[in-house]
């Protein structure tokens, strides 16, 4: 993961690109959640600020308002996107959500415990615009 507007401002000379935010995660992907997630760890180590709060209902069917920071890229194999991240309490473990996976157009392998670049796209992503 990496801090996009580091990125952005490292582009625009107002900082070394040596200076950009950035850490390599093992990451768990759900295909049950729609966003990042990321924790308050991962948040302050790449310097994501908060951009608004939206309303999220929970396991347990309760409701609460959640911090949305970012933007972050996530970068996997030969795939990027930059997306928002859900900023989760603690330690908790950071979720790869439908939303970035999809975007990346990879491929989960669950019996093998990975994540692979789709076959049919091996060189970029590939996406469906109708």
């Amino acid at each position: 993961m990496i801090n996009t507007r580091d990125i952005i401002i490292a582009d625009e000379g107002f900082i070394d690109k040596s200076k950009i935010r950035a850490m390599n995660l093992n990451i768990l992907d759900d295909r049950g959640a729609y966003n990042l997630t990321v924790n308050k760890q991962i948040a302050n180590q790449l310097g994501l600020v908060k951009l608004t709060e939206q309303a999220f209902t929970l396991a347990d069917d309760t409701e609460q308002i959640i911090d949305i920071v970012g933007p972050v890229d996530i970068v996997f194999e030969n795939r990027e996107t930059t997306c928002r991240a859900v900023l989760l309490p603690g330690d908790t473990e950071p979720l790869l959500g439908q939303i970035p996976l999809e975007d990346m157009d990879v491929i989960l392998l669950p019996l093998e415990e990975k994540m692979i670049v789709n076959p049919k796209s091996p060189y970029m992503a590939r996406k469906e615009l109708r």
